[in-house]
């Protein structure tokens, strides 16, 4: 299974897309804060849906530990639109559905389910330092414990 390229310590690459609002988003948007930048496959499945309702639960938490959130999959402004109103998700998601942002992180490449090969996007998270550097990068999520998983450090 392909990773991403980027490593602990190097400078996360910009990005800009809309969000489930048609709002445009950028990393610059969170200059000075850190950043949970959650890359997922899609929108209302089993495994997705268990891991942004992680991060909505301890939302407060995780703000409290002065983070900010961003969840990112190729899914329509419109999927996203439902899927957050669907679970009352308080963070913003980005609609790449151009892709462009998942394959600057390096989150795009094969993947196996129930025996069949195929590309999409590998569940990886990125924390954002103040200074926009990754300070870590989860590759192994913890679907149902997200954010416990971020906040364990």
């Amino acid at each position: 299974m392909a990773e991403t390229h980027l490593q602990e310590g190097d400078k996360a690459p910009n990005f800009s897309g809309q969000d489930q609002d048609g709002q445009t988003i950028a990393l610059n948007d969170f200059q000075g804060s850190k950043l949970i930048l959650f890359f997922y496959p899609r929108d209302n499945t089993p495994g997705c849906t268990a891991e942004a309702c992680s991060l909505r639960d301890h939302y407060r938490e995780l703000q409290e530990s002065g983070y900010k959130m961003l969840g990112v999959s190729a899914d329509s402004e419109k999927k996203h639109q439902n899927f957050r109103a669907k679970y009352k998700l308080p963070f913003p998601l980005l609609a790449d559905t151009e892709k462009e942002t998942i394959k600057a992180y390096g989150v795009w490449g094969p993947k196996k389910f129930m025996g069949r090969e195929f590309n999409g996007i590998l569940r990886t998270t990125f924390v954002i330092d103040e200074q926009g550097m990754i300070e870590r990068i989860i590759k192994k999520v913890k679907t149902r414990n997200h954010a416990a998983q971020i906040l364990g450090g």
